[in-house]
């Protein structure tokens, strides 16, 4: 048995409310990769009747992970997984809330998820002064106003059933210029921490989506410049920024690898290249930590069970 099964075990004992021990549900609990580290994607992986096989379980499994909701699905296994995020900031351990449900029984389980610290380096940048200037209240109105798009479509996420499956795809197959989490200091002043990836490019070369998704906002913004935000379900989003060109519209459906723009330099850069932005929810992390995920492990949308 794993460390992190057997502290959910643990938790399990100790969080649940008292009820009849013949209706109350019982469950082993992981989560992959086993050792979750800072800014990461996660799976939640949860056998809701560890003496029977999983599949036959009736029940319903809701919960929340850093406080954003968990969407569970019957995996080609049987048993129930979710995608969730931790964040860059997260501290040594991270809670994870469960509801088991079986008609009228249920168990709240808490859980503490050990969280290893992410190896984030700085960086310092030089950019127009315009960047980095005082700014008048015309241009904070429209940051205002871009980061309030932006925000709606990470909370929206989480309304839209899961669109991807199967294997991710990079959306540009070129090396990494700047990972995430990196201290950005700008014209020699820290002012944030890179909440992304950049990946080379030249200017026209494509851009392929990461997967099946649908496009929720496409926009001029000051710092991303040309920006496609794709809504994938189950509170996933990827967003694309510093296009020279944008292929796509609000309402299209993507595949993945579909091309949806191509390589420019707008918005806040140094030069043209992809950056590229993972979220769950309100939460962003590394994109590149999808890949470290078993995405087959999820069924096809639209699946019910696994097929034998």
């Amino acid at each position: 048995m794993t460390l992190s099964k057997i502290l959910a075990g643990i938790a399990l004992i100790v969080s649940a409310p008292p009820m009849a021990a013949q209706n109350r549900p019982e469950a082993d609990v992981s989560w992959q990769p086993q050792q979750v580290t800072q800014g990461s994607f996660v799976h939640v992986i949860v056998n809701p009747d560890i003496n029977n096989d999983p599949a036959s379980w009736d029940g319903t499994i809701t919960g929340h992970l850093a406080g954003q909701p968990l969407h569970f699905e019957r995996d080609t296994d049987g048993a129930f997984r979710a995608l969730g995020a931790v964040p860059v900031n997260a501290a040594e351990t991270i809670i994870l809330q469960l509801t088991l449900s079986t008609g009228r029984d249920s168990t709240h389980p808490v859980l503490r998820i050990p969280v290893e610290p992410g190896d984030f380096a700085t960086e310092r940048l030089s950019v127009s002064s315009r960047f980095s200037s005082a700014q008048d209240a015309a241009l904070q109105a429209r940051i205002q106003s871009e980061n309030a798009r932006s925000r709606r479509v990470s909370e929206t996420a989480h309304d839209r059933p899961r669109m991807w499956h199967g294997e991710w795809v990079r959306p540009r197959p070129s090396r990494i210029t700047s990972r995430f989490g990196t201290g950005r200091v700008f014209n020699g002043e820290i002012r944030s921490r890179h909440m992304g990836v950049d990946l080379d490019g030249d200017t026209g070369q494509p851009i392929r989506a990461g997967n099946h998704g649908v496009v929720a906002l496409v926009g001029d913004f000051y710092y991303a410049g040309n920006v496609v935000y794709l809504q994938h379900g189950g509170g996933l989003v990827t967003i694309y920024m510093h296009m020279n060109e944008v292929l796509v519209s609000e309402g299209d459906i993507v595949e993945r690898g579909q091309v949806i723009g191509r390589v420019g330099a707008t918005g806040r850069v140094t030069g043209p290249h992809l950056h590229w932005v993972g979220r769950y929810g309100r939460i962003s992390v590394d994109p590149l930590t999808l890949f470290q995920l078993d995405s087959t492990a999820f069924l096809r949308p639209g699946v019910s069970s696994a097929t034998p």
